[in-house]
């Protein structure tokens, strides 16, 4: 899943691609490098960033899909947990919906039923404005995996049907260094429980803190393990801005699991 934010304060490409169409020609870079999914965004959800009304994000994002979906073949997600925002990226092209809050907006499961698309559903502890305020788990493995688990079996609830879920634990939504480290070792728990994964780990701060790198533009080789250790545990999607190397990384992980190319398209 190749990352397209279209925000003037994302951590790391903010401002890059807030021109619509610099924005669709990144995308077509992307889905050329390999990517299965592309991402739109019109909310930063970096630690402390505020929250963006639903039409400002609607005027963000909806140009931008609407140019992908007539330019290329590959599939829109939209990453979106306001339910207006989503309903707008789907009538302009999207077809699946990555939901931060796991159906916080509870009109965002009604909307994923009444479509037909999947939907990502992510944990994170508190918002994108308090989530690293000292947050803290007795076993985060444990409470993460429950948490997703209920949304999940919610969601089936609502008539969303398993094949179009996926679970995202959230690695850095909420968490400190140690917290996502313990999720990424403990990650096969999450892809045996039989719903596909989805993890985003690219160029994030704890990478940083390992690396050394300030820049988050120089963490690609620190997200390429990552990548390559979630490959081999089995997740089904990573979320990453570096798509043809990260394509490469799960070539080669995938060539020795005997698994499907990256390139394979989502349905």
């Amino acid at each position: 899943m190749g990352v397209l934010n279209v925000t003037p304060d994302s951590f790391s490409d903010g401002g890059r691609f807030l021109d619509a169409e610099k924005a669709v020609e990144h995308g077509l870079r992307m889905a050329a490098e390999g990517a299965a999914i592309i991402d739109v965004g019109g909310e930063s959800t970096r630690p402390g960033s505020a929250s963006v009304c639903a039409d400002e994000q609607i005027e963000r994002v909806v140009p931008v899909i609407e140019k992908l979906h007539a330019k290329t073949p590959v599939p829109i997600s939209v990453d979106a947990w306001k339910s207006e925002v989503a309903k707008a990226a789907l009538d302009a092209g999207a077809g699946m919906i990555n939901d931060i809050t796991a159906l916080g907006d509870e009109r965002m499961g009604e909307l994923a039923v009444e479509r037909q698309v999947p939907i990502v559903l992510m944990h994170m502890r508190g918002t994108p404005a308090t989530m690293q305020t000292e947050p803290k788990y007795e076993d985060v493995v444990g409470e993460v995996l429950e948490f997703l688990l209920s949304r999940a079996q919610l969601a089936e609830r609502l008539g969303i049907a398993r094949e179009r879920l996926f679970i995202d634990p959230g690695i850095g939504f909420g968490k400190t260094l140690e917290h996502n480290l313990v999720l990424l070792k403990n990650i096969d728990r999450f892809v045996a429980t039989g719903y596909r994964v989805l993890v985003g780990t690219s160029r994030k701060s704890f990478i940083g803190r390992i690396t050394g790198r300030d820049n988050p533009a120089e963490r690609i080789f620190g997200t390429a393990a990552t990548v390559a250790l979630c490959a081999a545990a089995g997740v089904c999607v990573v979320r990453v801005h570096d798509v043809a190397q990260m394509a490469d990384v799960v070539r080669v992980a995938n060539a020795v699991n005997g698994g499907a190319s990256p390139t394979k398209r989502f349905a």
